[in-house]
């Protein structure tokens, strides 16, 4: 038997309005995934769920909920889920932002489901990028947000560091999404399977993006990495990489 890994924390932010179901939800989902995971492994790699709130008292976000309590919080991952009425207000979400932004730049991965869109919108990490939104909110999303490159019609854009997931019910898409780079695909099948669902995307793997790793602690290769994203598929040499991480070419 190896020795016990730490878990990988995935936390849910609960906004003013977010849809409950959908928050529990996908907390229910990866701790169906964990269990399907420890029966095929006793050894397998866990998915700590936290929920997490904005606090008026501490003027921070703080963690209301914890599937498996212990010490120190750090979600690889970070989730805003839809909601049932109208997008966020602009002045409701702002409290998130910063602390949304900090996830990321530690290296956590930012996910959004439909109207969760536009919270995420507020960190500016969305300026620039491809991204979708429930098909309702395409126009109120663009307007708030017209440096957003815009695509409702895809049901979920990965890119990478970013994700977001068009429609309504598309947080088990997202949340299946999250399990197959975590626990692997064959036990994002069986959770798909388990709860009747489609796996995300229905499309060949080969063809699915490439996710690379963002928590290797390294601060000017996190830099450079979140910069390439933001780029998307264009070319860029070397010296320009090493430039923006501050480093001589040969140290980079």
């Amino acid at each position: 038997m190896g020795a016990a890994r730490d878990p990988v924390e995935i936390g849910l932010v609960v906004y003013p309005g977010v849809q409950e179901a959908a928050v529990l939800g996908l907390t229910d989902l990866f701790q169906l995934a964990n269990r399907l995971a420890s029966e095929r492994s006793p050894d397998a790699l866990r998915l700590r769920v936290t929920h997490w709130q904005w606090q008026e008292a501490s003027q921070t976000v703080i963690p209301t909920f914890d599937s498996e309590p212990g010490p120190g919080y750090g979600p690889a991952m970070v989730i805003l889920p839809p909601t049932l009425g109208d997008p966020i207000p602009r002045e409701a979400a702002a409290p998130y932002a910063d602390w949304l932004r900090a996830r990321h730049a530690a290296g956590a991965t930012l996910g959004s489901v439909c109207a969760g869109a536009f919270v995420l919108a507020e960190t500016g990490l969305l300026s620039g990028r491809v991204a979708t939104t429930h098909w309702a909110y395409r126009d109120a999303l663009a307007i708030r947000f017209p440096d957003i490159l815009l695509d409702a019609d895809k049901l979920v854009i990965d890119d990478g560091d970013i994700i977001t997931a068009g429609g309504y019910m598309a947080w088990t898409d997202l949340g299946l999404k999250l399990v197959d780079r975590v626990l692997g695909p064959t036990v994002m099948i069986e959770t798909a399977r388990f709860m009747l669902v489609d796996p995300p995307g229905r499309e060949q793997r080969f063809y699915s993006p490439f996710a690379p790793r963002l928590n290797h602690g390294d601060e000017a290769i996190l830099k450079v990495q979140h910069w390439l994203q933001a780029r998307g598929a264009r070319d860029v040499t070397l010296a320009t990489m090493a430039e923006h991480a501050a480093l001589e070419e040969r140290t980079f």
